[in-house]
């Protein structure tokens, strides 16, 4: 059963025009060093900031008319085998759905886009193609990866695809290679890492690119998507 490991009642930034709450599932199949919710991979759950699903509805059917949407992001959604069940409960209420994933799980992507219960999905494309096994440790991690890429691309919903760079895990001549991945697609953000709380504390702000940088980093990602921006 899905583990709701908190809550932001209300967000104006993670879905594009909307007025959102956001629904952070428990629990990952990746450990990214830059991670910014190590209490959601690596730390046991915490029993303060847990939501139990019915209280989660209670307040969602009290908010009806005064936000748009739900985002539902982790750790991983992707995890849970049931998580079709919570979309299907939220969008019940008339709100919109937004999905984040790693693009891990294209065969459960797949079953939410034939569902119709999905409205925008945001997709994280990590790594170039050499470096997604070597970094993940998943030997098929490209062959997953490139799949969720295609089932967005052709689901008829909208979506992004976005990559968090970090300096000394990834090169500026990077965004070439993971935009070829993606070539063609409708919007791609760049983000720079910020230093905060990560699953490896030892990241700082010489891990974050320089201004220029970034602007390299955005013109090699250009060449294969038009639409590409620092975010």
């Amino acid at each position: 059963m899905v583990q709701i490991g908190g809550l932001e009642k209300v967000s104006l930034l993670d879905y594009p025009g909307k007025i959102s709450a956001i629904v952070f599932t428990y629990g990952c199949n990746l450990r990214c060093e830059y991670c910014h919710n190590p209490e959601l991979v690596i730390q046991e759950l915490n029993k303060e900031l847990q939501v139990n699903r019915e209280d989660l509805i209670n307040y969602l059917k009290k908010r009806i008319g005064k936000i748009d949407a739900v985002v539902i992001t982790g750790g991983e959604p992707l995890i849970y085998h049931d998580i079709n069940d919570l979309i299907n409960e939220i969008k019940s209420l008339g709100l919109l759905v937004k999905l984040d994933t790693n693009g891990f799980f294209p065969e459960k992507l797949q079953e939410l886009i034939d569902l119709n219960i999905l409205d925008y999905i945001a997709m994280d494309v990590k790594y170039t193609a050499e470096d997604y096994s070597s970094i993940t440790g998943d030997k098929d991690a490209l062959e997953k990866v490139k799949k969720s890429i295609k089932i967005i691309q052709e689901s008829g919903i909208d979506y992004e695809f976005r990559t968090t760079f970090v300096k000394g895990i990834h090169k500026i001549n990077d965004s070439e290679g993971i935009a070829k991945l993606i070539k063609g697609s409708k919007r791609y953000y760049i983000q720079n890492f910020r230093p905060g709380k990560t699953l490896n504390p030892t990241l700082d702000i010489s891990n974050s690119f320089k201004e220029d940088e970034l602007k390299k980093i955005l013109l090699g990602a250009k060449k294969f998507v038009k639409n590409s921006q620092i975010r």
